[in-house]
């Protein structure tokens, strides 16, 4: 009788070790699952607000990247890291045969503009596109646009809230007048920018300023 009680223990832990070791072999795969479902959003080191990036492409290739790169963001479920890819274009009117027709063609053909959070993952997505050269910048290093090129380059960005009046002492802190002082002469809400007076080469100049690049003094 001791033997057979003896026998039923073992075969009574045998059976418990199996079991739990079949747990945690199904534990450790909902895990890795879980980590496989994840991989494709999760955020490298980058910045963590988005920004508008120029990508270069082969010409005549903007409208396929913009899809393709589109496509890539959907079937990844990027949203909440890449927002909108755009190829700028322009309404011109062309008179052919004496009549008039309204066409629309690429403001820079060659580039296509991404609103996104530059990190490995969103850039890895861009950059191994297929008619992407990179990104414009140095080194290719990706560098994000100023509010003033932005509103060159037809995109539509939020209204910059700034406390300024006509006379107001500022200074630039980005764009090509960088480090320029001086009193604001007129204020454009719509245009969302300002005019100074410069001295340039001995001669009183107005240059307009987006408040975006502006920094106020006084």
């Amino acid at each position: 009788m001791a033997e057979e009680k003896k026998i039923d223990t073992e075969e009574l832990t045998e059976a418990t070790e199996a079991a739990s070791a079949v747990e945690v072999a199904e534990t450790e795969e909902v895990v890795q699952e879980e980590k496989r479902q994840k991989s494709a959003n999760i955020k490298q080191q980058g910045d963590d607000e988005p920004h508008w990036y120029v990508v270069h492409t082969y010409s005549g290739y903007e409208e396929k990247v913009r899809k393709d790169i589109m496509k890539t963001i959907e079937n990844r479920r990027l949203e909440d890291q890449m927002f909108e890819v755009m190829v700028p274009v322009q309404d011109v009117t062309e008179i052919k045969k004496g009549a008039k027709k309204t066409v629309s063609k690429k403001m820079f053909p060659g580039y296509v503009l991404v609103h996104m959070i530059k990190n490995d993952v969103t850039w890895y997505v861009v950059r191994n596109t297929r008619g992407v050269t990179g990104f414009v910048g140095p080194g290719s290093e990706p560098v994000p646009l100023t509010d003033a090129e932005m509103i060159r380059l037809g995109v539509k960005v939020d209204d910059i809230q700034i406390d300024v009046e006509i006379g107001d002492l500022i200074k630039v802190i980005a764009g090509p007048w960088e480090g320029t002082e001086g009193n604001i002469k007129t204020i454009n809400r719509t245009k969302q920018s300002v005019t100074i007076d410069i001295d340039l080469f001995g001669r009183s100049t107005d240059v307009e300023i987006s408040l975006g690049e502006i920094q106020k003094l006084n």
